[in-house]
């Protein structure tokens, strides 16, 4: 866990009482008030992208999933796209294979 910006500052020798603030800021924790959750956050929350995806088109739903495709793609090194490459050649071989056994039986 990082530092939050006041224990930055303590860390380099700030004044006295900027450190007394940030001691007493960690420890009491906003004066002892909690914050209640949002119920109709947490839900929309819960559901996610599914809410989304449920009014959108099977055509935007494959747009927005090339541009994941493509910037996934973009942060791997060429060897690393080649093997991924040569595993789904591998696994649509597979699956032909399996169609064609069954079209046999």
């Amino acid at each position: 866990m990082g530092l939050t910006p006041a224990a930055k500052l303590a860390r380099k020798k700030a004044p006295i009482n900027i450190l007394v603030f940030t001691k007493q800021d960690n420890i009491i924790g906003g004066m002892g008030k909690k914050k209640t959750p949002n119920p109709h956050a947490q839900a929309l929350g819960s559901l996610g992208g599914k809410a989304r995806a449920k009014n959108l088109s099977p055509e935007a739903i494959a747009k927005i999933s090339r541009k994941g495709g493509k910037a996934r793609a973009k942060n791997l090194s060429p060897a690393e796209r080649s093997r991924i490459a040569k595993l789904a050649v591998q696994a649509r071989e597979r699956k032909r294979a399996q169609q064609r056994r069954k079209g046999e039986n």
